[in-house]
């Protein structure tokens, strides 16, 4: 290992002793030392209760390693977008949009925390290795709610992050930060998890155990923590259900009560407008796609509309030269793919590559209008920027028109069918 070192410099990623993005020709000062980044939380996913109910999306049989090698055979794609690091959860992550996370089974720890499954093990060696190669960061996420509640009790907890950063540490990886909890003020069954001092007092566990590798813990997205913010070797931000203004005050605040750290964005949601706040505060933004990047099996390729204009969103901000997308490529009708139909469900929603200047998206069946969207990401029946609620196709066959407002007045048609 050691072909990606990253070190930390007051609020600067280094790789190999160099600000990140400092050598691509061209690139923005700016951007010289962030960590742009997505989610890419179901890296080594499994299941221990029903894996055939994954056998869905166009794959006949779910294969964990397969998924892993998906992933790691995406990695020059992303990679030449600007991506230099993303996420990966040893416990994974929900899916969001069709089965229960209550009833999945993705915990490797062992009833005491001493161990970990070893086959977990090998799929995020092998996407470490994969990433360092590359010149990639992994942020190994330990704990996600609804599998740390299957967690005997704090003892088997703080076992677990022991466990978990001296597999770290032995294997002299160098080219990895660690996030404690997804978002661990959402662990109601473990105190020590939830609470800020519990907390804390992990981070500073995880950093003893990793031998010194970067800690840091997220919370719901546009929530903070002083005290685990200030423990903290990188602030772990999300920005889910965040307006930009919203999210650029998060930001704001957590470098006051801890300044000189790197925050970074490690969760958000298709709404790239937030990505513009973060490169003009000088903090890494992470892309989170919860439909095509966190429901297995996962489809980890650069996809059109959402993750394509992510993706060259991103270049532009780094100042990485691309060829120019036609008006006409700017906006997408997300829907309608093949393969993304759930028992008989879909979730409509039109992408854009600036959508900032979006007015609103006005949805119709026919002739008939059903739904206005004001907010990003522009969906119809809009939840929130990180969901929303699906459609039934049964009652709802038939051509399906997005009329997209632009701000200037100009209206954008795109068409498809049920």
């Amino acid at each position: 290992m050691g072909k990606t070192v990253l070190t930390i410099q007051g609020e600067d990623f280094f790789i190999n002793g160099k600000k990140t993005y400092a050598e691509i020709d061209g690139s923005k000062e700016s951007s010289h030392g962030l960590l742009m980044n997505a989610r890419f939380i179901q890296g080594i996913f499994d299941e221990k209760e029903d894996i055939s109910r994954f056998n869905r999306f166009g794959v006949d049989k779910y294969d964990p390693d397969k998924n892993t090698d998906d992933l790691i055979a995406s990695l020059d794609e992303w990679y030449d977008y600007g991506l230099r690091a993303f996420t990966v959860g040893i416990q994974g992550g929900g899916p969001c949009f069709t089965i229960s996370n209550d009833t999945i089974n993705n915990n490797p720890f062992s009833d005491d925390g001493l161990s970990i499954d070893p086959k977990y093990l090998d799929r995020l060696d092998r996407i470490i290795r994969a990433a360092d190669e590359k010149g990639m960061v992994v942020i190994v996420s330990y704990f996600y709610h609804m599998q740390i509640s299957r967690m005997k009790d704090a003892t088997t907890v703080v076992n677990a992050v022991k466990t978990a950063s001296k597999h770290l540490k032995n294997q002299k990886y160098t080219n990895v930060m660690i996030e404690i909890g997804n978002e661990h003020n959402a662990f109601k069954s473990h105190p020590i998890a939830l609470e800020d001092e519990g907390m804390a007092v992990l981070i500073n566990i995880a950093k003893e155990a990793s031998g010194g590798m970067p800690v840091g813990s997220s919370l719901v997205g546009g929530y903070y923590n002083e005290q685990v913010t200030k423990v903290s070797d990188v602030i772990l931000i999300h920005g889910n259900n965040c307006s930009r203004q919203k999210f650029y005050n998060l930001i704001q605040k957590v470098r006051e009560i801890s300044p000189g750290k790197p925050v970074v964005c490690n969760e958000d949601s298709q709404s790239i407008g937030n990505m513009e706040v973060a490169f003009n505060l000088h903090a890494s933004w992470g892309y989170y796609n919860n439909l095509t990047k966190q429901e297995p099996p996962v489809k980890w390729g650069v996809l059109n509309g959402e993750d394509k204009f992510f993706a060259y969103r991103m270049a532009q901000g780094i100042g990485i030269k691309l060829k120019e997308i036609t008006k006409e490529e700017q906006f997408y009708f997300h829907g309608f793919e093949p393969e993304i139909e759930y028992e008989g469900k879909r979730w409509l929603r039109v992408a854009s590559l600036n959508p900032e200047t979006i007015n609103y998206v006005n949805f119709y069946k026919g002739d008939e209008l059903i739904y206005t969207c004001y907010d990003e990401p522009f969906s119809l029946f809009w939840f929130n920027n990180w969901k929303q609620n699906p459609l039934f196709i049964e009652d709802n066959k038939g051509e399906w028109t997005a009329e997209i407002v632009l701000s200037s007045g100009e209206i954008i048609t795109k068409k498809n069918k049920l």
